[in-house]
């Protein structure tokens, strides 16, 4: 006789959770989803509805040629609520995929509301609930006693309430004739890092133009609490004129092989990938406005053409050092049958966030329903971010989609940049099919939308 499949809690009813509950309860799980408005809010909302957008009303690029492009695409072919509201709310944004934000919300709280296997409840959580399955999809402003909770749970060495993530380049935009490959004092190999070498009328001259650039301003609940190990580098400059030059730009170590000389400063520009298409800049994480870190970050000799496939940024948010804590179904594993989805995990972004919750909802019914589970492969959008997570590093940070998640193709050496990303993104929709969450009695899942020009 076969068991009853138990009802899944899920906690929090932003972009993450909206889609966990909807994945699941499309795959015949009932759901509880408890969020706590209209009676409470974080201080990032004014709105009553579920899956707010707070910060932009994009959901960036549309086309397959950008990873969350792909994203998003695969998400509507795997019945995604939150890209089917989405496309029904879209405005005009160019190349962009940019929504009505009041409609957008609306769409998912009606749908959520209507949906038979779902219960909403209107309550504030401050205590992990008892309840198993238990999804937990907070976002970025968990409160803070179910953070300090949750803390306990995973050890506090495992929890960040700030994330400071650094820049990321291509690597074919990165001027080679300027640059040197070295570790310090040679440890670690030569091809782990690229170092850009300043001469000390460079050095001022980025420093001058670091401290002149505009910055992001802080929301009025993130309190400018940076941690020393994690510094803006604006703030790190605002030190004193040569703080950066004994920080993350300092040369001990390196000597360029074109002079025989140390550096005067250095940035040092790790590889992202096994593959080598991208780079990070290390320590260079900041404030500043997208369009000022192109033009400052330009002056750094190599950098002027740079492409980012990531921009800098620091900001509050809530997450778990995910490949520690985390196991390959996103189930935290010093409490089981408790998941997170979403932010928490350690994405970033609104598409990013809404994939994770997505991914989550699948994989959990596909156990709930006695399918085979079959995490995305990482050859998809889904399964790189989902690889990510997966990844243990020492300085885990938040992240979106980008292409050097992505394991590399066999042979590019006749592709161009335009053909490499459409060969990866054709590669992953391919891959796709065997992750629909279907097992042999499970309803179907809408067909794929039209797909966006590549």
């Amino acid at each position: 006789m076969t068991s009853p499949v138990p009802t899944v809690t899920v906690v929090g009813g932003g972009l993450a959770g909206s889609e966990c509950a909807w994945q699941l309860a499309e795959r015949g799980v009932q759901v509880r989803l408890i969020e706590q408005k209209p009676a409470a809010r974080t201080p990032a909302h004014c709105s009553p509805a579920l899956a707010e957008l707070v910060c932009s009303n994009s959901l960036r690029a549309a086309s397959l040629a950008n990873a969350v492009g792909l994203l998003k695409e695969e998400m509507r072919r795997c019945g995604s609520l939150i890209m089917a509201c989405a496309d029904a709310t879209r405005v005009p944004a160019g190349g962009a995929l940019a929504v009505d934000r009041e409609q957008f919300s609306a769409a998912v709280t009606a749908r959520i509301d209507a949906h038979p296997g779902i219960e909403r409840i209107v309550d504030r959580v401050t205590r992990i609930p008892e309840e198993r399955p238990l999804v937990l999809a907070t976002g970025p402003l968990t409160h803070a006693a179910l953070a300090e909770e949750l803390a306990r749970a995973i050890g506090e060495d495992h929890l960040a309430y700030y994330d400071s993530i650094a820049p990321i380049v291509t690597a074919e935009s990165i001027d080679q004739a300027q640059v040197f490959a070295a570790s310090r004092y040679d440890k670690g190999g030569d091809d782990a890092y690229l170092n850009c070498p300043l001469d000390e009328p460079q050095y001022r001259a980025f420093v001058s133009a670091l401290l002149a650039a505009e910055k992001m301003a802080a929301h009025a609940f993130e309190e400018p609490r940076y941690f020393e190990g994690c510094l803006p580098v604006e703030v790190m400059a605002e030190r004193g004129p040569e703080t950066l030059a004994f920080g993350p730009m300092k040369p001990v170590g390196l000597v360029d092989p074109r002079s025989g000389r140390r550096p005067f400063a250095v940035v040092q520009l790790r590889r992202e990938d096994q593959a080598g298409t991208a780079y990070n800049m290390v320590g260079f994480q900041t404030r500043m406005m997208q369009s000022e870190q192109r033009r400052v970050f330009g002056l750094i000799p190599g950098l002027a053409h740079a492409r980012f496939e990531r921009f800098g940024s620091v900001h509050r948010n809530t997450f778990v050092d995910a490949p520690r804590v985390l196991d390959e179904t996103l189930a935290l594993r010093a409490l089981p049958g408790v998941y997170l989805a979403g932010q928490i995990t350690g994405v970033e972004g609104y598409a990013e966030s809404a994939a994770c919750g997505l991914c989550v909802g699948v994989m959990l019914a596909q156990r709930l329903r006695g399918w085979t589970v079959r995490p995305p492969e990482p050859t998809t959008a889904l399964g790189a971010l989902l690889a990510h997570l997966r990844t243990p590093r020492p300085d885990f940070q938040p992240s979106n989609v980008v292409w050097s998640m992505f394991p590399p193709l066999s042979d590019t050496r006749r592709m161009g940049r335009k053909q490499r990303r459409e060969a990866l993104a054709l590669r992953a929709l391919e891959a796709l099919s065997g992750f629909t969450g279907l097992g042999p009695h499970a309803p179907s899942v809408p067909g794929a939308a039209a797909q966006p020009e590549v």
